[in-house]
């Protein structure tokens, strides 16, 4: 039996210097699970544009993931703004990996995710992408600057994990009111789609939160503050902080709230839903390779 029934990573930018694959493997080794969701941004193609970076860290990555798809995991791959590449084979696998542009989720509470990863509602990605890619070389940088600052803390044997991107963010004002509205905006779709929660990437920023009836939920990333979503066989959602040169997970983490599901009034969903259903979103299907897939349980 697996210790969690579902894994959501997303923003592993693998191709870059700062991919932190090494603390992504300890954290997957950790967490064996039914699902495996990698929610954009996994393969970082515009870094890589400029010059790729690819460890035998990374590389085990990609192993370990096709290894986890080969052995009976349902794994499932939103493409992101940095890897938008592969949305050109959406509704394809590669692997035992299947490809969608988004999809919903029914943890085992009952509840419906609709996963996205969120470049979609991000108005600058959308509309001024050379800004977006400026403003994504300048976060670069000070996540290698937060790399060499961690290396200097541990000398100085300081406890802890300090985030200096983080750090940015919070007092930077613009860039947590770009956070509220990125939130807001997702917010407003899966309200108008009649589902429960979301659960995306993009903006690098993990949490767990209630708005307005609904559960926005977003797996931060895997190049500064290393956290990814699990949810517990009762459908219970959690947010993981995966601590630097650690093993152990962080004492602090969020849950997702166990009240009694909303009444919902019935909404547009997603096409899948439309001719699948929800509730078995991995049902047998036959993929371009002619191979067909066995049924799993919802």
């Amino acid at each position: 039996m697996p210790q969690v029934r579902s894994v959501f990573i997303s923003d592993i930018h693998l191709g870059t210097r700062a991919c932190q694959a090494g603390h992504l493997l300890d954290f997957l080794k950790e967490y064996p699970s039914d699902y495996l969701y990698l929610v954009g941004d996994i393969v970082d193609f515009w870094a890589m544009s400029r010059g790729i970076h690819w460890t035998s860290a990374q590389n085990t990555v990609v192993q370990k993931i096709l290894r986890r798809a080969r052995h009976g995991d349902r794994v499932m791959l939103i493409p992101g703004n940095h890897d938008e590449a592969l949305r050109e084979y959406v509704g394809t696998a590669f692997g035992d990996i299947r490809i969608e542009r988004e999809w919903v989720h029914t943890a085992a509470d009952g509840r419906r995710y609709l996963l996205v990863h969120g470049d979609e509602f991000d108005q600058i990605t959308r509309h001024h992408q050379w800004i977006a890619i400026l403003g994504d070389a300048a976060y670069n940088i000070l996540v290698r600057a937060n790399i060499m600052l961690s290396w200097l803390r541990r000398k100085l044997r300081r406890p802890g994990y300090w985030s200096l991107a983080g750090y940015a963010k919070r007092k930077v004002k613009k860039a947590v009111n770009f956070i509220f509205d990125f939130e807001d905006a997702v917010a407003h779709e899966v309200r108008q789609r009649g589902l429960h929660g979301v659960i995306c990437g993009h903006i690098h920023w993990a949490t767990i939160r209630e708005m307005q009836g609904l559960t926005y939920i977003n797996c931060g990333d895997w190049v500064d503050s290393c956290t990814a979503i699990v949810e517990h066989q009762d459908g219970r959602l959690e947010l993981v902080h995966w601590h630097m040169g650690s093993r152990e997970k962080a004492a602090e983490t969020e849950t997702s709230q166990a009240s009694p599901l909303p009444e919902l009034l019935p909404q547009p969903l997603l096409k899948q839903e439309q001719e699948a259903g929800a509730d078995a979103p991995f049902r047998q299907r036959r993929w371009p390779s002619g191979k067909a897939r066995k049924p799993c349980p919802p």
